[in-house]
């Protein structure tokens, strides 16, 4: 079955997989990982990374260069510090259009993000010229005013940062995938295995960000490969249309008349 392109702010990729770029053991793992992932963008946390680095052992010299670079703005608290760090990755990365992970937390036990300041901060980056995909609850109503606010993306959360718990709404991940229709639904955050990842994709979104499951798999590389196909095997089930659920029991044979012998 032939599908369309995901396509955020004009850009289009061929995988619905993105993958971070942090926690993995050396470089080499990390880019084995996207290698074998088929991802076409990974994200980078501005703040974690030396930028002053420019050796041929540099972090983005291990990033392959055919793929897209995701800034992001994790590790920030405040609206104030999220978009410091946005406007310098601009400076620091030739894109075009540039695009931006949209990252404010509000707790740091939960890892959850201020959708009051992620709100805030999507109007104002938007304007000036960002192409911005924020990190947000799975609450509908936020990710509604967020597409109006011209977020080229809505990227709610599966369950917490790095929790590896999978989906824990698949309600409110539905209820989001219906109202929000112009720009692509990414879930991020919170998937484990790629079971997790299918079951994202059968649900209707557009794309899945994860970081945490493959980089503290046991073989990243091997649970790269597993997503890849997980994300594939997800959304081809979306696009062919599950049987509906029943609540008694269909032959998997249609029955026979007894006085026709004609299929039932």
């Amino acid at each position: 079955m032939n599908d369309q392109p995901l396509v955020i702010a004009g850009k289009k990729f061929n995988s619905r997989l993105i993958l971070g770029s942090g926690k993995y053991k050396n470089l080499e793992q990390m880019q084995d990982s996207l290698l074998a992932s088929g991802t076409e963008m990974v994200t980078v946390a501005i703040r974690r990374v030396d930028l002053s680095d420019k050796s041929a052992a540099s972090f983005f010299n291990a990033i392959p260069k055919d793929m897209t670079i995701l800034p992001n703005t994790a590790a920030c608290y405040t609206l104030e510090d999220a978009l410091k760090i946005a406007r310098l990755s601009r400076e620091l990365i030739p894109i075009e259009p540039f695009l931006i992970k949209l990252e404010i937390i509000a707790d740091p036990k939960t890892l959850l993000p201020d959708v009051i300041a992620l709100l805030e901060g999507t109007k104002i980056l938007v304007k000036e010229g960002f192409a911005v995909l924020p990190y947000t609850t799975d609450d509908p109503i936020i990710a509604k005013k967020l597409e109006e606010a011209g977020a080229a993306a809505v990227m709610p959360l599966a369950s917490p940062i790095g929790s590896g718990q999978g989906i824990l709404n698949p309600l409110n991940i539905s209820f989001i995938r219906e109202s929000v229709r112009t720009v692509p639904v990414i879930v991020d955050a919170g998937v484990g295995t790629a079971s997790d990842a299918a079951l994202a994709m059968e649900l209707g979104v557009d794309g899945i960000l994860m970081n945490t499951a493959i980089a503290e798999a046991q073989n990243p590389v091997l649970m790269a490969l597993a997503m890849k196909l997980g994300t594939q095997a997800g959304r081809q089930a979306y696009l062919a249309g599950r049987m509906p659920k029943r609540s008694i029991a269909m032959p998997s044979s249609p029955p026979l008349s007894v006085t026709t012998g004609q299929l039932v």
